[in-house]
């Protein structure tokens, strides 16, 4: 599932192509849009909230979309041939004289007020990579539930936007910290500088690395590395699902480096 980091790059350049220009063409092929015509709207910007993105129009008009596990934009200069997938996969196509955006398997696509947002993000905790962070409530968030697990409680958005199951992972690592460690057990004010200051680290990148190598096979510490040696003291990294029923996803650690007591 794309996280934080790589939704912010893709309204990067969403915004560079986009913004102060006239849309064209508009095509939404999701059911509850099918009828809807922007054309005539200009883009005034693409910005990121934690995981969502929020493309603000002209007339106070936002277009909302979430990538989820496996969503995307493409951007295509006219006459270039569209990459993305197959034509069945487009769920909006946003054309300017001058760049088409398409998205492709966009499971949260629709229209909101500019100025009503927060009904489709108002629930989301601060935002990581926001320069007005708020430290002190993600911290008081993740705190406010002192028996909760450290893993679930860093990957809920209402905490604090933007960490995916690399980061939650990750993060729990370089603390030493056993993924079901509970948070009043935990330097949760430690857990939410590093989270951030991981993100920031990766923002421009096109891999997210945690080693600092990046190099395909050596960019995390235990992610999806399960049944290897730790990188740091050779024990088996070991996984499991872990999270409430809802939210359940595969996570890693190594039990020596990580002990659960």
């Amino acid at each position: 599932m794309p996280e934080g980091d790589t939704v912010w790059r893709a309204c990067k350049r969403l915004n560079q192509a986009l913004a102060g220009q006239v849309l064209v063409r508009t095509d939404f092929r999701v059911p509850s849009l099918a009828t809807t015509d922007l054309s005539g709207r200009t883009v005034a910007e693409v910005v990121a909230r934690g995981k969502h993105i929020l493309m603000r129009l002209s007339g106070g008009v936002t277009v909302h979309s979430h990538f989820r596990m496996d969503g995307s934009w493409h951007l295509y200069r006219p006459g270039e041939r569209w990459r993305g997938g197959p034509g069945h996969e487009i769920r909006a196509v946003l054309e300017t004289e001058a760049w088409t955006a398409v998205g492709y398997r966009l499971p949260v696509l629709d229209l909101v007020a500019t100025d009503k947002e927060d009904s489709v993000v108002g629930h989301l905790g601060p935002d990581l990579l926001s320069p007005s962070f708020d430290r002190a409530t993600a911290i008081a968030n993740i705190e406010s539930d002192a028996g909760r697990t450290i893993s679930e409680a860093l990957l809920d958005q209402r905490n604090l936007a933007g960490i995916g199951n690399f980061y939650r992972t990750e993060i729990c690592f370089l603390l030493g910290l056993h993924p079901r460690r509970p948070v009043a057990e935990v330097d949760v004010p430690a857990a939410v500088d590093l989270s951030r200051k991981l993100m920031k680290a990766n923002v421009r990148n096109v891999a997210q690395v945690s080693t600092g190598i990046d190099r395909p096979g050596q960019r995390s510490w235990v992610f999806e590395r399960a049944g290897k040696p730790c990188r740091r003291c050779g024990t088996t990294i070991l996984t499991e699902m872990l999270g409430e029923p809802t939210r359940e996803r595969v996570t890693y650690w190594c039990p020596a480096c990580q002990p659960e007591t």
